[in-house]
């Protein structure tokens, strides 16, 4: 991976490696390592979330805090290189999110602090020995009771005579792996058929949309890396087979997904820029417990239920807490 590949240059900022005198200014400043997971334009209400607020703190990009972007784009070879790289460039803390990344993050060092914007279980995961102290790593964990089943729940509200339901996700992923379990087993519960649409490479994405229009009434898209640097092709394939989808994010609707329910991510990494903060000003990792969401927002698009034809029943509407029109 050469330098080119590895600082992604963000609306046309400044490269992270200016020459001259520029250089020996900015190699004076504290320096982040942004290990993203998916792409700059998939990620950038959650970065723009994450720089709005280090720069309400007083770390402006270029004069008081240096970063260095690199972009996994759902590979996890490339989540460990770019750690590597991280570690390999002493970058004064690595700010991350999914937990494919922190592990990446975490093989790479024990020494340079680490704080995750979103992440699942990081007890059951092994990023943290507990909650309260998890070593040169902490963060916001999204882990809550039955999520998958409220989304699941929230689609047999949205689709009238909901039977079969469909789920796709990255097979390779255990926690993709285990949710889809969670989704069988609501699904179960409800008294629903559900099938399972497997996917580990962006390549099998269309496949897998092949025998979906017939067989499926709704869609529940399992995010993780690999389905959010894909969801534009998800969406545009789910429209195609006029199956209504629920995400894990409010991105995923404003992009023409139906329905989504979970945290607010972009809240989120505004608060793990608190988190850097702290760290950039001498908090050590341990001193900061991880954090969980407390509020989850319902967001629903009915210009893409009208493309549908479904009519979102009222008593849903007024729960959600964003509707696009």
């Amino acid at each position: 991976m050469n330098r080119r590949e590895f600082i992604t240059l963000l609306g046309g900022a400044a490269a992270a490696w200016p020459l001259g005198a520029g250089a020996q200014q900015l190699a004076k400043l504290p320096t982040i390592g942004f290990l993203g997971q998916s792409t700059p334009a998939v990620e950038n209400q959650r970065l723009a979330a994450f720089l709005n607020r280090l720069r309400e703190l007083g770390w402006i990009e270029g004069r008081t805090v240096a970063i260095q972007y690199g972009w996994g784009e759902g590979s996890s070879e490339q989540f460990a290189k770019i750690a590597a790289e991280f570690v390999r460039h002493k970058v004064d803390v690595i700010i991350t999110s999914g937990t494919a990344n922190v592990v990446a993050a975490k093989q790479a060092t024990s020494v340079i602090p680490i704080v995750f914007a979103v992440a699942g279980d990081p007890i059951a995961n092994n990023l943290v020995a507990s909650l309260a102290h998890g070593g040169n790593i902490t963060g916001l964990s999204t882990v809550a009771t039955d999520l998958a089943g409220k989304r699941v729940e929230l689609l047999r509200e949205a689709v009238p005579g909901l039977r079969r339901l469909a789920t796709i996700g990255n097979v390779s992923n255990p926690l993709s792996t285990l949710e889809m379990n969670q989704v069988q087993a609501a699904a179960f519960r409800l008294g629903l058929d559900a099938a399972v649409f497997a996917i580990r490479r962006a390549e099998e994405i269309a496949p897998a949309f092949t025998g979906l229009s017939g067989p499926a009434d709704a869609l529940y898209v399992v995010a993780d890396p690999l389905v959010n640097t894909n969801r534009a092709r998800i969406h545009t394939l789910a429209m195609a087979a006029r199956v209504p989808a629920i995400y894990n994010a409010r991105e995923h609707v404003e992009a023409g997904g139906l329905i989504s329910y979970g945290p607010n991510f972009p809240a989120l990494y505004a608060r793990a820029a608190e988190f850097v903060d702290l760290i950039l000003r001498g908090a050590k990792p341990a001193e900061i417990p991880v954090e969980q969401p407390t509020k989850f927002d319902l967001v629903i698009n009915l210009t893409t239920a009208k493309a549908l034809g479904l009519e979102i029943p009222p008593t849903l509407l007024a729960r959600a807490d964003e509707v696009i029109e």
